[in-house]
């Protein structure tokens, strides 16, 4: 059960969920149409892009699939482990990922593919902060699994379960920031192009802040 799950978890999986969102759509929007908080899209064009594109391209793909699984392997090692718990280094890992993304705008104004792969890789060191709190598989750069776990949560309820109310608002919450995400990285993109990215970055040292202060906070 997640019912005592506290408040900072909840606001937390929102704005990163909307960060997330944020980054995606300028991705599908800058960056050759294709998604950057999540690899299904991508590992999918890699597999046909293996027949069908030339090897530069094919490279390309794979190298936005390393960048993610570099940027998750940077989560693993300094978490040591995916449960969520006070006091880990999440600003550090929040202020990392601010500096990813401050990078790729820098690369992708010069029309450099490294911009590409550093905000991948910002996104898989986001979607590794947090995996599991009480039971509960927590993502927040896509929402697949959110939506599936949601159908799930439903289906038992009609069958007699208990409904974790609590579950399905951080679920919810995670769905929102994600479309809102998308809402404002799509308009912003066509007025400030790649620069909109600041938006996130600012936003995760802002996040970075806010952990550091109430972490230290509950400490004393």
């Amino acid at each position: 059960m997640i019912s005592k799950l506290p408040r900072w978890v909840e606001y937390g999986a929102f704005v990163l969920a909307f960060v997330a969102g944020f980054i995606n759509s300028i991705g599908l929007l800058g960056f050759n149409h294709q998604s950057i908080s999540h690899l299904s899209g991508t590992a999918t064009l890699l597999g046909s892009g293996s027949i069908n594109s030339s090897f530069a391209d094919t490279l390309h793909l794979a190298l936005i699939l390393l960048s993610f699984l570099f940027g998750s392997a940077i989560s693993g090692y300094f978490l040591k482990s995916g449960s969520l718990k006070l006091g880990r280094n999440y600003s550090r890992l929040l202020t990392l990922e601010a500096i990813f993304i401050f990078a790729s705008i820098y690369f992708l104004s010069k029309g450099s593919l490294l911009g590409h792969y550093l905000a991948s890789a910002a996104c898989g060191l986001q979607n590794a902060l947090v995996t599991t709190y009480s039971g509960a598989v927590i993502r927040t750069t896509h929402v697949t699994g959110i939506f599936t776990d949601l159908g799930l949560m439903l289906g038992s309820r009609l069958r007699g379960e208990a409904f974790d109310k609590r579950k399905a608002v951080l679920f919810l919450l995670i769905i929102m920031g994600f479309i809102l995400g998308g809402v404002f990285g799509a308009y912003l993109f066509s007025v400030l192009t790649f620069n909109a990215l600041l938006i996130p970055a600012a936003i995760c040292l802002l996040l970075a802040l806010s952990y550091s202060i109430y972490s230290a906070r509950a400490k004393s």
